[in-house]
């Protein structure tokens, strides 16, 4: 059982898959260790669809998502919240930034900011163009520290002006992007803990300032390790991740809890997977969780 849970907030966490192929053993690992957080602390578990850029998004994926979790024993709490239900949201919020005079329309290509080293300098941020179809939609960062410790990682912090640059809000496709939606949807939902794989730590200073520009809660974070292939690369549909195996759901639970510092014993293959999450809840502490960045996946087989 955790501890670190300030009183009297309730715990409210989530797990919030892109659906872009199946769920695979990475995305499982992740949704794991919020799922065990979230019961562990007596807390509600939300799923949330994080649906938002539809070429990338074969038709019925959602679906075979939850089918997955259902079969895994994974059970949430209340609706699932689809990301693509809520544009008129988004472009409130979005509204109520440009109201602050933070927000600017930009340009600039992908290409011209990856040639001078990913970080945005800021080109567009006088030249006021008008917020018009076919820009991006920047909001402008500044040079203090933001810091937060993390519930896994320990501290982590960043110079936004330095590290990322003023970023992106809404794409020149139209589509919003994943810094906003991610932060107005915490709110909305009542988020207290966020459990997520490593790859978003370095997100997670944008969205602390969106939440301060905004007046949002800034919920606990937590980052657990990414699940990597023998090339090093996480697990994703684009490197050819295998979907999970229902069929095998026992197993394959009891091989993603030793991802997360949990050793069930070996014998405990053969339980349900009722029993095997409840062994999981009862034993989990986030502490024990490994300090990485990144797991190769056979390592832990």
């Amino acid at each position: 059982m955790n501890n670190y849970l300030p009183q009297p907030v309730r715990y409210v966490g989530r797990f919030a898959p892109s659906p872009t192929g199946p769920l695979h053993f990475g995305s499982l690992v992740a949704a794991l260790a919020s799922y065990f957080d979230a019961r562990s602390n007596k807390g509600t578990w939300l799923v949330r669809m994080e649906d938002l850029d539809p070429p990338r998004e074969p038709p019925g994926t959602d679906e075979l998502i939850l089918e997955q979790l259902h079969a895994l024993g994974l059970e949430w709490d209340g609706e699932v919240l689809y990301q693509s239900n809520r544009l008129e949201v988004y472009s409130a919020t979005l509204k109520r930034l440009k109201a602050t005079g933070l927000c600017f329309a930009c340009d600039c290509t992908r290409p011209r900011i990856k040639s001078i080293g990913g970080i945005y300098d800021g080109r567009c941020r006088n030249r006021k163009l008008p917020f018009s179809a076919g820009l991006a939609t920047r909001v402008k960062t500044d040079n203090s520290l933001h810091e937060f410790e993390d519930a896994i990682q320990g501290s982590y912090s960043q110079t936004l002006e330095q590290d990322t640059g003023d970023f992106t809000l809404l794409r020149k496709d139209g589509l919003f992007a994943y810094q906003l939606a991610v932060v107005v949807d915490d709110a909305d939902q009542g988020i207290s803990h966020v459990v997520r794989g490593y790859d978003l730590l370095e997100s997670t200073p944008r969205q602390i300032y969106l939440q301060k520009l905004l007046g949002f809660m800034t919920p606990q974070y937590a980052h657990v390790p990414v699940i990597v292939n023998e090339q090093g690369q996480k697990l994703s549909k684009q490197h050819f991740a295998d979907a999970i195996e229902v069929k095998a759901a026992s197993k394959v639970l009891h091989n993603a809890m030793r991802y997360l510092g949990l050793r069930p014993a070996n014998s405990q293959i053969s339980e349900p997977p009722a029993e095997l999450l409840a062994w999981g809840i009862d034993n989990w502490d986030i502490q024990t969780v490994p300090k990485l960045a990144n797991i190769q996946m056979h390592s832990a087989h």
